[in-house]
């Protein structure tokens, strides 16, 4: 049986405006779902372990989906997920990929973390795919190949547009942008029209824009630990 390791924030903060960020709900559901359904074994961890939080907005009416509803009323994964790993504690040895789901909490603290980064690196060195979609290609902001460029540069990625920022009005609120930042690492971006779904695979980095692409980063994913 295949294992995946997913790795949620822990930061809750949405800058200094007083109102509180987390992880997006359907950026977890939907590929949890998709990988689970398809008897992949998930793991899921975060910075101070425990229960991540859960950005406010993605649990509005406007932002539902199958895979939101169908968390909604899932005791049992609920239950899971208040339980998460503390990063420290993972061994990247355990997993056969990494998933990092999105929001806007990943650009506070997995954009910095030190654990994160090296369990990135960890995995890219050892050929084992790592995912992220929307906000949380800003993890690779400090990633490293082994000749210490940037994990992305040359590599074809995608994720959260200054657009799609601009239309959530975040853009001066967010510690950086992932678009510029994935630019100025060297990444070879490319994006659809906001809010459309995108994923982009390069080897063995696998990107998604925005929360619709979520699912297209879970089935590239899969198809890529089948290979």
């Amino acid at each position: 049986m295949k294992k995946v390791l997913f790795v949620l924030t822990s930061h809750d903060q949405l800058g200094n405006t007083g109102e509180k960020t987390g992880f997006w709900i359907e950026e977890f559901a939907a590929p949890y779902y998709l990988l689970k359904d398809k008897g992949i074994q998930i793991t899921i961890a975060s910075p101070n372990g425990g229960q991540p939080p859960i950005d406010p907005k993605s649990a509005s009416p406007d932002f539902q989906t199958p895979a939101t509803v169908r968390f909604n009323g899932d005791q049992e994964t609920k239950d899971i997920l208040s339980k998460t790993l503390q990063l420290t504690t993972v061994n990247p040895a355990d997993y056969d990929a990494v998933f990092y789901p999105g929001g806007h909490g990943p650009l506070w603290d997995l954009a910095e973390d030190k654990n994160s980064i090296g369990l990135i690196e960890a995995f890219y060195k050892n050929n084992k795919p790592v995912a992220a979609v929307c906000h949380a290609p800003g993890v690779f902001k400090h990633t490293k190949n082994a000749d210490s460029t940037p994990l992305v540069k040359g590599k074809k990625v995608t994720g959260f547009t200054n657009g799609e920022e601009e239309a959530v009005q975040l853009t001066k609120i967010v510690p950086f942008l992932v678009e510029d930042m994935l630019k100025a690492a060297g990444g070879i971006y490319s994006k659809k029209e906001d809010w459309v779904p995108y994923a982009v695979e390069d080897g063995l980095l696998i990107t998604g824009q925005n929360p619709a692409s979520s699912e297209l980063v879970a089935d590239l994913l899969l198809k890529k630990l089948g290979d």
